[in-house]
């Protein structure tokens, strides 16, 4: 059980490009019924993305179980992409990977956090709400509506 592996985060390596693309595609495979067709992050290059921005790889034990994809911007840290294996979600691993995002937030002196999101993925959007995100625009997509976020960080001396 995941559980009871212990769990760590480590940097991804240009070697993880093939398994983040699976866990990525296994991740999003759900939602293709819903929008008709395949998210975007189900047809990234992993290679290429590995080279231009930040994986974190949350691992159980040798597993990689979920990931979360970041690039630093000049006030805010994007979030690009954040997956869990379909089998390990419902576990609190997103909650566990979105802190990791508001970690290297505050790391690298930025007190906001973006993202987007399709607005038909109403499990994730729920997610983003419960943790402290705002809907801040729509925009209509490829016959959908793209919801952009964001999350203020508050003074950690308050927390």
């Amino acid at each position: 059980m995941t559980q009871d592996l212990p769990m760590e985060f480590r940097l991804a390596a240009p070697a993880d490009a093939g398994e983040i693309r699976d866990i990525v595609r296994a991740a999003y495979a759900r939602w293709v019924p819903v929008i008709g067709r395949e998210p975007r992050p189900m047809v990234a290059d992993y290679a290429r993305a590995l080279r231009e921005h930040r994986f974190d790889l949350l691992q159980g034990g040798p597993r990689i179980l979920g990931l979360i994809e970041t690039m630093l911007r000049a006030d805010h840290l994007w979030i690009e992409n954040i997956a869990v294996r379909p089998e390990e979600q419902g576990k609190g691993l997103g909650r566990r990977l979105l802190a990791r995002a508001e970690h290297l937030a505050r790391e690298a002196g930025r007190g906001e956090l973006r993202l987007l999101t399709n607005a038909d993925f109403k499990d994730n959007v729920a997610l983003y709400e419960r943790t402290g995100y705002v809907i801040t625009a729509r925009e209509p997509f490829m016959g959908g509506t793209t919801v952009f976020m964001r999350k203020k960080l508050g003074d950690r001396r308050s927390r």
